[in-house]
């Protein structure tokens, strides 16, 4: 892949506008273009002599091309961005009263399999490049007109199999872009040795682990990864982590009727994570038409709160957003799939 501009500080612009035969203050101004206004082109940015924009035009700033999108009735739209080398990954923009939330990929699919996940249904074909996850910040920014004040990277793809790019993009969004790292979360099933390697990091951002089952057999089903990723283990490795960043972790529990939501599971989560820094965000499953899954009714998401709450466990439940919009991971791209197969 060519050198993009993107994702390079502002230090790396002022060395390059001068290697391209420009004053050093020039490297500012690209810097400015490029993450508060956005640019997509050299020729967009008219502070620069025309002469020189025509002669550099060919220059790939790192952005890429909204190929379709779907907007729900609460405001979600979702997108699909076709990148240079003509893949399509999916980008979710979530705005509320306060803020406008940004849920990125950080991989073109995803190798982790889950069984409820539409994304795993499609296989994984590449990871991403920091710019093309800085790229989807900046599309949702400029689509609604509005900065955005949160990411969570909980789209396609497994971030800990990136980590690289993901750090790098995750360094960008907060110095460059202007968003809080702990307005920043890093979503992960769970990979061995990765949790640590990312507490070392000691980033100030929000870490959330995709727990989805209170015991290990239950969650090979849903998890075909965790049979080399034992339950104890993993937790083991988040306690750690705790202890070396002193930050929280969020469990992410995908609530499925009568797989996952019972009493008893409720009842053994608790216990599991009974005596550590944590949270626990429980997720009213969104259908996808490839398994048969269903969400719980109400009462039972109730009930299921209520015995953690008794347990003393913190927890919370995020109804998802732009159900109409085919919201859930990798819902968009296989419809859209189907739409140019007809």
């Amino acid at each position: 892949m060519t050198e993009v501009l993107l994702g390079k500080s502002l230090l790396e612009l002022t060395d390059w506008v001068q290697e391209k035969g420009q004053p050093s203050y020039r490297g500012k101004q690209l810097y400015q273009w490029l993450y508060q206004k956005g640019a997509r082109s050299l020729l967009d940015i008219t502070v620069f002599p025309k002469q020189w924009r025509e002669d550099n035009q060919e220059q790939d700033i790192g952005r890429s091309h909204v190929d379709y999108f779907n907007t729900a009735h609460d405001g979600t739209r979702k997108y699909l961005l076709k990148l240079k080398d003509g893949l399509i990954i999916e980008t979710v923009g979530i705005p509320s009263s306060k803020r406008l939330t940004v849920c990125v990929s950080s991989q073109v699919g995803c190798i982790m399999n889950c069984d409820f996940c539409a994304t795993g249904k499609e296989g994984f074909t590449r990871n991403l490049k920091a710019h093309e996850i800085i790229d989807q910040i900046l599309t949702v920014q400029e689509d609604f007109k509005q900065r955005v004040s949160n990411v969570v990277f909980m789209g396609m793809g497994e971030p800990l199999l990136n980590l690289p790019e993901v750090i790098k993009a995750v360094k960008s969004i907060n110095k460059d872009i202007g968003i809080g790292a702990r307005f920043i979360t890093i979503s992960t099933v769970g990979l061995p040795k990765k949790i640590l390697e990312l507490a070392q990091y000691q980033l100030q951002i929000t870490f959330a682990v995709s727990l989805h089952a209170s015991n290990q057999q239950l969650r090979e089903k849903l998890i075909p990864s965790a049979n080399h990723y034992p339950l104890k283990q993993l937790l083991a490795d988040c306690r750690e982590y705790v202890n070396i960043t002193r930050r929280r972790i969020t469990f992410e529990y995908i609530l499925l009727s009568g797989v996952n939501d019972l009493p008893e599971h409720a009842q053994e989560l608790a216990q599991q994570l009974k005596g550590f820094q944590t949270h626990v965000n429980l997720i009213p499953y969104n259908p996808i038409s490839e398994v048969d899954y269903q969400r719980p009714t109400p009462e039972r998401i109730k009930n299921f709160v209520e015995l953690l709450e008794k347990n003393k466990i913190a927890v919370s439940v995020r109804y998802s957003r732009g159900l109409e919009a085919d919201a859930a991971c990798g819902q968009l791209r296989s419809k859209k799939k189907l739409i140019d197969r007809l």
